[in-house]
């Protein structure tokens, strides 16, 4: 009898310990499925080096200063320490000038171009669960590869989505991963479980989002009343968050540029908000008596429309609007990426890096589609690019003069939305600057230190200067003399010994933290991650369709 019982314990034993293997199984599996939806572990990149030194390069610090060089630039570990002359250009450099390697790993980047690495003001990195059903790791390399080395994750949800970005955040410290750092500004008021409905609601709140890690806050979205809004700018004071804000058309009347500065903010995102505060002749931007916000043709066609609306350029209100910003130590990140297809379509839509670095996923998402955010384009006209084109010659007219009266200007890219792809939109927000007026040091001031200063990290980034963090961007090609040298995918150029069109330029070398990553290498990975989700859908070689069914003859 009890060698029955025995055997019978033995036996319960055993399926007790199968059952337990299996849920640890299963625990394993659900553990790698996470890992999965979350961005690698970094397979790339070289260092950090005991010492490292960048050999004759000519360095834009990006304090606004001239192109110097050539020069020698001494890592030590993750830090600049030291950056010498060693020469004059077109002339042999003089070995004795140079600083010594002692024992440490050179890289002979003789006649190429290095930038600090470079600031995107606004970025957002989301779950698979989104509607752009992009692997994190995608933008993350996109926006690396294009020199991208410090970011601001602006709006994630407060909720599971903010640990699950806070997780990402502290790997990129880390250098577990390859990407920018990222510094999050989590949206005040997208956490449907805990509402906000006073003012101490949101006291509450921006003191949970200090607590959890985050280092700003985003307002924006038809976020509750005005006394709602300006308990939540106290506080964030108080706390010692930064801010800044997407001034939304239903609560623009009370919260504008102007009100907003006033109670605190620290920068806005795009422009809404600007023209606002400089109306003249009327208090309620002219909306059409068939408008509603929630359809984005409607929302989208009307914002191209507003600059006209308010006060002209060179005005007295236009000008007391930009001094009293500027006295407050207002910044502007004005991501005039996000809109650049709702002046030119065609060309957004038909940008000839789509074929090769946007996924399918990402594609669906810009094709139009009411359930899309910035998926408009249900009928877009020639009007509506013409009023864009009015627009954008207002908006850069403010920029322009707001920087040359010391004001800040950053660069921001949006991302995602709109035919704006990770990464190229950062390129091509620093060529909307220059068509502003901006001139190309500006530019590059405005992608780096400027930049920094608006995150309040220039202490360790956004210039090359001796104690600062080892954040390069290298290049072949002169980038002040042709912005385009930025993209992933190079620009052309007549070869006129060969006869040959070559493209040109593409950065060779993103440094961060004093590791050293070969930029084709990691482009190369964001082509597989696209031609992977293409050959899984059966999607052959040329350009995704706009259009589900042709009615053309």
């Amino acid at each position: 009898m009890k060698d029955r019982q025995l055997v019978k314990w033995t036996q319960t034993c055993v399926v007790a310990l199968a059952l337990a293997g299996g849920l640890l199984q299963v625990v394993k599996s659900a553990s790698k499925q996470q890992a999965e939806a979350t961005v690698p572990d970094r397979s790339e990149g070289d260092g950090p080096f005991d010492r490292l030194i960048l050999r004759g390069v000519y360095f834009i610090d990006g304090t606004g200063a001239p192109t110097q060089g050539p020069a020698d630039i001494v890592v030590v570990k993750d830090r600049i320490s030291e950056i010498k002359i060693v020469g004059n250009p077109l002339l042999p450099i003089d070995p004795e000038k140079r600083p010594a390697l002692n024992g440490g790993r050179e890289l002979d980047l003789h006649g190429m171009y290095v930038l600090p690495g470079l600031i995107d003001t606004h970025v957002h990195l989301h779950s698979m669960k989104a509607g752009q059903k992009v692997p994190p790791e995608y933008p993350m390399k996109l926006w690396f590869a294009h020199g991208i080395t410090s970011a601001r994750a602006l709006g994630p949800h407060y909720d599971e989505t903010f640990e699950w970005l806070l997780d990402i955040k502290r790997r990129s410290d880390r250098n577990e991963v390859t990407g920018p750092r990222l510094h999050l500004y989590p949206h005040l008021f997208l956490d449907t479980k805990k509402p906000i409905v006073t003012p101490e609601d949101a006291r509450e709140r921006v003191r949970e989002i200090k607590r959890l890690g985050g280092v700003g806050i985003k307002f924006g979205f038809a976020g509750g009343t005005e006394e709602i809004l300006w308990a939540a700018l106290d506080e964030a004071k108080k706390v010692g968050l930064n801010t800044t804000m997407h001034h939304a058309q239903p609560d623009v009347l009370y919260a504008n540029a102007l009100t907003t500065s006033a109670h605190g903010l620290r920068s806005m995102e795009h422009w809404y908000g600007l023209p606002e505060a400089m109306f003249e002749d009327r208090r309620i931007q002219a909306y059409p008596n068939d408008y509603i916000y929630q359809n984005e043709q409607h929302r989208f066609a009307e914002a191209g429309r507003l600059w006209k609306q308010t006060a002209k350029p060179g005005s007295e209100k236009w000008n007391a609007v930009i001094d009293t910003l500027i006295a407050r130590d207002f910044g502007i990140s004005p991501t005039m990426t996000a809109y650049l297809t709702s002046r030119d379509f065609m060309r957004m839509s038909r940008a000839i890096w789509h074929e090769t670095y946007t996924t399918p996923g990402l594609w669906d998402f810009y094709r139009p589609n009411r359930d899309a955010h910035g998926s408009y384009w249900f009928y877009w006209t020639l009007e509506d690019e013409i009023a864009w084109k009015e627009n954008y010659a207002l908006w850069m007219r403010f920029l322009n003069d707001y920087k040359n009266r010391g004001g800040r200007v950053t660069v921001g890219s949006d991302s995602g939305y709109i035919y704006n792809l990770y990464g190229f939109g950062y390129v091509q927000e620093m060529h909307l600057l220059r068509e502003a007026g901006f001139t190309p040091l500006e530019v590059i001031h405005a992608a780096t230190l400027q930049g920094a200063r608006q995150l309040g990290i220039e202490k360790d980034v956004g210039s090359i200067t001796i104690g600062k963090k080892a954040d390069f961007v290298v290049l072949q090609e002169n980038p002040l003399e042709n912005l385009h040298v930025l993209f992933g995918t190079g620009t052309l150029r007549l070869n006129d010994e060969t006869r040959a069109v070559e493209r040109v330029g593409g950065i060779r070398h993103v440094i961060k933290d004093g590791i050293v990553y070969d930029n084709g290498k990691i482009l190369k990975r964001i082509r597989e991650i696209v031609q992977q989700e293409k050959q899984a859908r059966g999607i052959g070689p040329g350009p995704m369709p706009i259009e589900t069914v042709s009615q053309l003859p």
